[in-house]
């Protein structure tokens, strides 16, 4: 076989990852493959990423609990299924083209008729003539060119490129993996959006590869279906530099940097050491500072280069140009090496710092550039907290605390949003203004989905923490009336087992000073008052008037905790037998009445401990028991016993069982521990607490410190 194929399904040559089989398609065929290909995965992307969206507004505005778990379990079961189903729409799509090339027309679209629900045919139906309408002329146009290369003429719903046969990858994809039925409309409508409106694009794209390698030259291109959108600038304020020497700046800001001016002198002349130890050479003013930070902003190192940037050398080399292309040697003015330096000590500070996720330092040192032309710009910067460029810090930062190497599909929304100032930031500040408010836009919609989840986790681990309490009250009161006591061993095992959950069931509903409680001890209190054996004929007669009430009390009990039905009856017919063995006479009464001493405490088996209940005591003024008890409800914090740092979230503090409930970044719980584990685990070094305090207001700290140190020495 030539050029190294390999024989792959059904004896065909094989694509050189193993993976399709290479149809015998026309050189332009396959270009055209390769490139929808590209276009459809980006769709599907973009189609997965606004999938958790868009069923999360739908959990979030159901009012129906069943609803919501069954949107939230799509969401889950889409994460999990989101590549797998990529993959299959794809692989689909190669094989199409394979049976295209054999010339088998009605494989494509057989995928869509193999028995749907009428409700989805409808649904492809529409979304197909949707498509035919928009860009039916196109597609068509499209056709007569595979028409024409493979010499044979193609129906139009066979086309592999065709909406009918796309739609019907997609619920392949999704058939084969076990989507449920419920989510299947939403993903066809999402499919909608996010593939099949950009077709336009596609078959314009196919029709020009084709037409350059010469097929059907003079057909008349499809009108496009939307002009190209291009949307008019927004009035941006302007930022006026007069005299090229920067804005009036704020008085505060200025003078904080007038401050620090003073302990960075002994730093000028390392950053471009070749301009700058040249004392003849003009310095360069602010707008031409700008425009060579411009210049560097729009070529940004690789982030495999990251770290061998080095701004400083940059600066040095366009300075030798322009001084060799002016004849003038050029250098930067003092106050501009020292601004330089200073933003560089503070993004060194957040390279080093641990508490971020690695992802989020290196995408946060991107913007360097930006940051150093804001402070150029405005020394407000420094003296000004809810400054826009250090609040986009700051608000960076708390979004992506808990971020994890394996969850990076916020990751590339928060690239596209940095990479937006770094390419329309010039010299004005009204573009760091919009990138905040888009920033903000996505970040308060994160924030309130994993609210939201963090919520749920909150309420089941209170619900659970309620039932432990529930189960210890009912666990004691059963102590108190049996423990020392004899009681027929049927009558124990009832009490444990059922009469147990009869209780629980009212103390969890109404409550501990309720009726429904007062009702249940009451009839466990007359119950075992019923078995015992009576010596007396008033006590006897006594006994029986109460038996009628005493036994509807128990069958109700009973019936509300669904009781088998045998289980029940072989209950009652043994209960018969001992309050007969307990009214008869003295002379009347035998002895085979299976008794059981309560000598040990009652345990029920569904008690639970609370996490971490094993772990031995530490003094309650401890550094760290009080680091605990310090933690607020949001204190995100890293473990470091697994193969990969875990970072995880505080979001539920149960002090009744005296138990901390520690979720992610989706909102699911991952650990707990009590006060004490907490601390143990604080102590050995597995945990450590991590400092979520702004981002822009650490470093400045954190560099301010160093250079106090540096200028006492």
């Amino acid at each position: 076989m030539r050029d190294g194929g390999r024989a792959g399904t059904f004896g065909l040559p094989v694509d050189s990852m193993g993976r399709w089989p290479l149809p015998c398609l026309p050189m332009a065929l396959l270009q055209v493959r390769d490139k929808a290909a590209l276009q459809l995965r980006q769709g599907l992307q973009a189609l997965f990423d606004n999938a958790d969206d868009t069923l999360f507004e739908m959990a979030d505005s159901s009012a129906d609990g069943g609803s919501q778990h069954l949107y939230f379990e799509a969401m889950r079961d889409l994460r999990l299924k989101r590549k797998s189903i990529e993959r299959a729409f794809l692989d689909t799509f190669h094989e199409a083209f394979v049976r295209f090339g054999q010339g088998d027309l009605l494989g494509s679209v057989e995928t869509v008729v193999d028995r749907p629900s009428r409700a989805r045919t409808l649904a492809v139906g529409a979304m197909v003539e949707r498509v035919l309408a928009h860009d039916g002329l196109a597609l068509e146009q499209l056709n007569q060119r595979f028409s024409n290369l493979l010499e044979r003429p193609i129906p139009l719903l066979s086309n592999p490129l065709g909406p009918m046969c796309l739609c019907g990858y997609f619920l392949d994809a999704g058939r084969d993996l076990g989507v449920g039925l419920q989510v299947k409309p939403i993903l066809l409508q999402l499919f909608e959006r996010y593939v099949l409106r950009d077709l336009d694009l596609l078959y314009a794209q196919a029709n020009q590869l084709l037409v350059a390698a010469g097929v059907l030259t003079h057909l008349t291109p499809a009108p496009r279906r939307r002009l190209d959108y291009r949307p008019e600038a927004q009035r941006r304020r302007s930022t006026v530099l007069p005299g090229g020497e920067g804005l009036d700046p704020d008085s505060a800001g200025e003078a904080f940097f007038a401050s620090v001016q003073q302990v960075l002198a002994s730093r000028r002349g390392r950053l471009a050491p070749r301009v700058q130890s040249v004392a003849t050479a003009q310095a360069i003013g602010s707008a031409d500072l700008l425009r060579l930070l411009t210049h560097l902003q729009h070529y940004p190192p690789e982030p495999a280069e990251a770290d061998d940037f080095h701004l400083g050398q940059q600066l040095e080399q366009l300075l030798l140009r322009i001084g060799v292309r002016s004849g003038t040697r050029r250098r930067l003015d003092n106050a501009h090496e020292d601004l330089i330096n200073f933003i560089g000590l503070l993004f060194g500070h957040i390279r080093r710092d641990d508490n971020l996720p690695e992802a989020l330092r290196s995408l946060l040192v991107r913007l360097h550039l930006p940051l150093l032309k804001v402070a150029l710009l405005d020394k407000s910067l420094f003296s000004r907290p809810g400054h826009p460029a250090r609040r986009l810090v700051n608000e960076i930062a708390a979004l992506a605390m808990g971020w994890e190497s394996a969850s990076q599909s916020q990751q590339s929304r928060l690239e596209r949003i940095v990479q937006r100032l770094l390419s329309e930031f010039v010299d004005d500040l009204q573009v760091v203004d919009d990138v905040l408010g888009e920033f903000l836009l996505f970040s308060a919609e994160e924030r309130r989905r994993c609210e939201l989840l963090e919520q749920r986790t909150r309420d089941a681990e209170q619900g659970r923490a309620r039932a432990v309490e529930g189960r210890r009250q009912v666990q004691l009161e059963l102590d108190r009336r049996l423990r020392g006591r004899q009681v027929p061993r049927a009558v124990l095992k009832m009490l444990v087992d059922c009469w147990s959950q009869v209780l629980l069931m009212a103390w969890l509903k109404h409550g501990e000073d309720s009726p429904p409680w007062e009702q249940g001890l009451a009839t466990l209190d007359a119950l075992l008052l019923s078995l015992v054996p009576q010596h007396r004929s008033e006590a006897r007669l006594h006994l029986l008037q109460q038996l009628p009430g005493l036994l509807k009390a128990l069958r109700d009990g009973l019936a509300s905790v669904v009781l088998d039905s045998t289980v029940q009856r072989e209950f009652f017919l043994e209960l018969e037998r001992l309050h007969l063995w307990a009214c008869a006479g003295p002379a009347h009464r035998r002895e085979d009445v299976d008794l059981v001493r309560v000598c040990e405490p009652v345990i029920l088996g569904i008690a639970e401990e609370a996490a971490g209940s094993q772990v031995p005591e530490l003094g309650a003024s401890g550094p760290s028991v009080q680091q605990v008890r310090g933690l607020r409800l949001g204190a995100w914090i890293e473990l470091n016993d697994e193969d990969e740092p875990l970072r995880c979230k505080l979001v539920a503090r149960i002090d009744s069982t005296d138990r901390l409930v520690f979720a992610n970044r989706t909102g699911m719980k991952v650990r707990e521990w009590n006060t004490a584990g907490l601390a143990l685990a604080l102590g050995r070094g597995e945990v450590r607490v991590l400092d979520d305090g702004p981002l822009f207001e650490r470093a400045l700290e954190a560099v301010l410190d160093d250079l106090q140190v540096a200028g006492r020495r």
